[in-house]
């Protein structure tokens, strides 16, 4: 497989978007304000809707001005505690680590602040067990072909990516990325020297690619086989938006650490690696540690979260409806003429486009719709977990319209 760079959705949008600001450069914002959010809509300073097919990019799961998370919110800010910092307990934390080792595979939780942070603990925590198990020439990291794993010094090295790893090299090193295919694998997992495989269950940034359970399976094989730490990155996939609460669940691949972050408190920071009872024996006090991670107004908002992404109800929705949105997008797909390709399932679906996707998304914002790219010519449809058949219908539509433009 020849490797291929992608561009990332804030290099796909170029915009006429107003540049006096003091904000550092690193994103392309597009030009609208938007002032509220109601449903599954945002409101610009203009008073125009948009329907949201983006979720803030896979974070907005249960949309906007969420009566539930609201009162959450204001329950927790009353006892005055936003902040304790880890030195100290608090009950909210604790809880939500009860809550999402109950529903998962894991034995312990650890807290941060984002995707990426929950990712470069993965690789430590990773690191460490193997030290234990093995030598210490067992510290290698691998990552497959396509994936997006973060933008810090590890994370980044794990990160298909080499446009954004160029300015700043040298990254974190003994990471490497290989081939989506067996063969290479097996020669790429060395169990003397690597220590930790992440993989995307669905690779979001990649272009929507559901990976095969079969081929999942056999890296669980592989991996156990050879002592090397199976980590699963759901920071896009995970938390409801494939109809399993778990991606790894649709498979029936458990791997021995779990990353999360996006949906999970709610639109407020935080970050979670899940890891299994043995990878957990392997940490001791102060090998990691973070001073917000966990904190109690955002494990409150969190538990909230959890709880209404983990109803049967929802993810039976998210199934049945992520199915309809599949046959509805391939029909579109075979009026229009001007799709190649559909991947998904749930609610994260890519279509690769003839043009480039970023043309696609902009003219999604006259038309009101707010839509992602992942890649040059794939277009990205993330809906909130919440929204309705009749919000669906109304979004494919504005999608074909500005499709066949």
């Amino acid at each position: 497989m020849t490797a291929v760079t992608l561009p990332m959705e804030e290099d796909v949008l170029e915009t006429t978007a107003p540049t006096k600001t003091s904000l550092l450069g690193t994103y392309k914002r597009a030009p609208m304000e938007f002032v509220k959010g109601e449903g599954v809509e945002l409101i610009d300073a203009d008073g125009k809707r948009y329907l949201d097919f983006a979720s803030g990019i896979a974070v907005n799961a249960l949309g906007y001005g969420d009566a539930g998370i609201a009162r959450v919110m204001s329950e927790a800010l009353s006892s005055g505690m936003i902040h304790t910092s880890n030195l100290y307990r608090t009950s909210a934390g604790e809880q939500l680590a009860d809550k999402l080792v109950e529903c998962s595979f894991a034995s312990k939780v650890f807290f941060c602040n984002s995707g990426a942070e929950a990712n470069e603990g993965a690789f430590k925590f990773a690191r460490r067990w193997a030290r234990k198990i093995g030598t210490d020439a067992k510290v290698e990291i691998v990552a497959l072909r396509g994936s997006f794993h973060g933008r810090l010094f590890a994370s980044l090295a794990a990160t298909d990516r080499p446009s954004y790893r160029a300015p700043f090299r040298p990254l974190a090193g003994a990471v490497s990325i290989c081939e989506r295919d067996l063969a290479d694998l097996e020669t790429a997992l060395d169990e003397e020297t690597v220590s930790a495989l992440i993989v995307e269950p669905v690779q979001g940034e990649g272009g929507v690619r559901v990976l095969d359970s079969d081929f999942l399976e056999r890296l669980r094989i592989l991996t156990a086989k050879r002592e090397i730490a199976l980590i699963f990155d759901e920071i896009q996939c995970g938390l409801g938006r494939t109809g399993h609460l778990f991606a790894y669940e649709r498979s029936g691949v458990v791997p021995d650490m779990l990353t999360l972050a996006k949906p999970l408190a709610g639109g407020l920071p935080m970050g979670a690696v899940l890891v299994s009872e043995e990878i957990a024996a392997a940490i001791q006090p102060g090998d990691h540690g973070t001073t917000f991670g966990g904190g109690p107004l955002v494990s409150a908002v969190a538990g909230h979260v959890l709880e209404r992404l983990s109803d049967p109800t929802l993810l039976e929705s998210v199934r049945e409806n992520g199915a309809w949105l599949g046959e509805q997008l391939d029909a579109i797909a075979r009026r229009s003429g001007k799709v190649r390709a559909i991947r998904g399932i749930g609610f994260i679906w890519g279509l690769d486009v003839v043009e480039p996707a970023g043309d696609i998304v902009k003219r999604g914002w006259d038309e009101g719709i707010l839509l992602l790219t992942a890649g040059e010519h794939t277009l990205r449809i993330l809906p909130p977990l919440v929204m309705d058949r009749d919000d669906l219908v109304r979004g494919l539509s504005i999608i074909e319209k500005i499709i066949a433009q």
